[in-house]
């Protein structure tokens, strides 16, 4: 019995210890919330020069990736709707068209063939023309039998689209030593290789310009910002050293000092998150039209912006604010903690 009351105490002071703990911890956390709050808001001038540098980080970052993958998908885009087309004598039968698809079909870059005849040619032809009622009705005036002039004049065509716009060796090859390539291929026009290489090789460089530059912007902004941060918290600390070092006189740990430091960081990153979101939405809208006016491709963008993905995005640029905020001061509270130890 008597070793039974024993075990039965040691459970409840276990319970207690616990759950005295746990009050503890709680009431602790609550502290460093309130103090490092109440730190924020009394050197609201040091906070406010970091969080504007740390806006001015999160915003070229996202900047940075924006540019990066804005162009890198017009560049692909642009890729996706070239294809180089081969001009064939006119009225070349249907038969030797098919032949030459499947010869170049073979090759590995091939990403698809599409292959007309004289008649496909004018019947397309009349399609892209359908508004223009006058030239509809001379082509079709019975009397002036102009179908057949325009179809024996009308060169066959195929249109390949290919996987690498870079590597265009092996498809050329073919098409200067095949028989039946060589026997009919039009000899006054010729192959449209190189139509939009030009624009693509420029739209690739400046996406990696965009994507070197930002990145080096970004990392000279980020130190910045850590050096900010690092020193406002340094003097934060050497303003309430005597406070500090109350604290350690009645037993207070380095997590309950260092605390409302991490607080205050922590804030002046959450804060740059949510005023940076706020400008790069609000960019983004205004150059959107812009951009798309002169092609360049923003779906992958917009579709994170106009949708409910942006809160996604916010989030990202909060939590970013955040460890940047967190890192920064930990940095200054450790070389303090580290230094007064000696």
């Amino acid at each position: 019995m008597k070793n039974s009351a024993q075990k039965s105490i040691t459970k409840k002071h276990l319970k207690t210890l616990t759950k005295n703990g746990r009050s503890k911890k709680f009431r602790n956390t609550t502290r460093i919330l309130k103090y490092g709050t109440i730190n924020f808001g009394r050197n609201i001038w040091l906070s406010a020069a970091a969080t504007l540098i740390m806006t001015l980080t999160l915003v070229v970052l996202a900047m940075t990736l924006v540019a990066t993958i804005v162009l890198s998908e017009t560049a692909d885009a642009m890729r996706d709707k070239i294809d180089i087309t081969l001009f064939f004598k006119p009225e070349t039968p249907l038969e030797t068209l098919e032949k030459m698809k499947t010869t170049i079909s073979a090759d590995e870059n091939i990403k698809s063939v599409e292959v007309r005849t004289s008649e496909e040619e004018y019947e397309n032809f009349l399609k892209e023309n359908a508004d223009n009622d006058l030239l509809i009705e001379t082509l079709e005036d019975p009397d002036m039998n102009m179908r057949e002039t325009m179809i024996s004049t009308m060169q066959s065509t195929m249109r390949i689209k290919v996987h690498d716009t870079e590597n265009l060796d092996s498809i050329k090859s073919i098409v200067a030593s095949d028989i039946d390539f060589v026997k009919n291929l039009d000899e006054t026009e010729e192959p449209t290789y190189d139509v939009n290489k030009t624009e693509i090789a420029t739209i690739t460089r400046w996406a990696k310009i965009a994507k070197t530059g930002g990145i080096i912007l970004s990392l000279v902004f980020l130190t910045i910002s850590v050096l900010v941060i690092f020193n406002t918290i340094r003097m934060a600390i050497f303003s309430r050293r005597e406070e500090i070092y109350m604290m350690k006189l009645v037993g207070a740990d380095g997590n309950f000092i260092r605390g409302p430091f991490l607080v205050e960081a922590q804030l002046s990153g959450m804060i740059s998150g949510i005023i940076a979101s706020a400008l790069c939405f609000f960019g983004f809208r205004f150059i959107e039209p812009k951009l798309a006016k002169y092609g360049i491709n923003v779906s992958t963008v917009s579709s994170y912006i106009e949708t409910n993905k942006i809160v996604y995005v916010i989030l990202a640029m909060i939590l970013a604010g955040i460890i940047i905020g967190t890192v920064s001061a930990r940095l200054a509270v450790h070389k303090y903690m580290r230094n007064t130890a000696k």
